[in-house]
């Protein structure tokens, strides 16, 4: 069987799995199973576009309680982005921040931003919201070249609020106007890295990015 081939049944393991059959600690295991098989290629893609030391020397790592940016220091000789566990989700939200912070954010940790955490009122929500349209959007158009559901983030479960529709309406049009050719270089470099590696066909479908997919 092609490499290409092996690789989309992975993906699609969970599909064939008979649900009512296994207990809820087994299906588990099997969810978890995949989600790292996905989240280790797509470091593997990472590192394939970025880890060169005379490049970005910049690599992406799983196994975080939290996810940080960490550049160069005496602890380590190249630019770290950890991400959440083993998450494919937050591995390629990581990414996309990386992808659209500039030259000066990447040498300060955490792109140099403040983090507000759960909890955050409506209004500082808004501006949450205002500041992640493009990596959300980044991370739409990566989650589909992976051939991964994209679910928004709001980031507050503690305040109960939702995505308001002008932010996920946002997302919809950022990652359209991606599509339509205003997506940087290290972005397109690792979008179409990623299609190449999980086979997708989709991504650069602009009109196939629709608010009414957006959970």
């Amino acid at each position: 069987m092609p490499a290409k081939d092996c690789s989309r049944k992975v993906l699609g393991v969970l599909l064939s799995i008979q649900m009512s059959t296994l207990e809820p600690r087994v299906i588990a295991v099997e969810q978890n199973k995949v989600a790292a098989t996905v989240a280790a290629r797509i470091c593997a893609v990472f590192a394939h576009c970025f880890a060169d030391p005379e490049g970005f020397n910049t690599r992406l790592q799983g196994g975080a309680k939290e996810p940080v940016y960490l550049p160069v220091d005496r602890s380590h000789s190249y630019h770290l982005i950890k991400f959440t566990r083993d998450y494919p989700a937050s591995a390629l939200h990581e990414a996309a921040h990386w992808c659209l912070a500039g030259d000066r954010r990447r040498t300060l940790v955490d792109y140099g931003y403040w983090y507000l955490p759960d909890g955050r009122t409506a209004a500082q929500q808004r501006e949450f919201e205002c500041v992640e349209v493009g990596p959300q959007a980044l991370e739409w158009v990566f989650s589909r070249a992976c051939g991964l559901r994209f679910r928004v983030s709001v980031d507050n479960l503690h305040s109960c609020l939702g995505p308001s529709m002008a932010f996920k309406q946002a997302i919809c049009d950022r990652a359209r106007s991606y599509c339509r050719g205003a997506m940087r270089p290290r972005s397109l470099q690792f979008a179409k890295a990623l299609a190449v590696e999980f086979g997708s066909r989709q991504l650069w479908a602009a009109e196939g990015y629709i608010v009414e997919d957006l959970a």
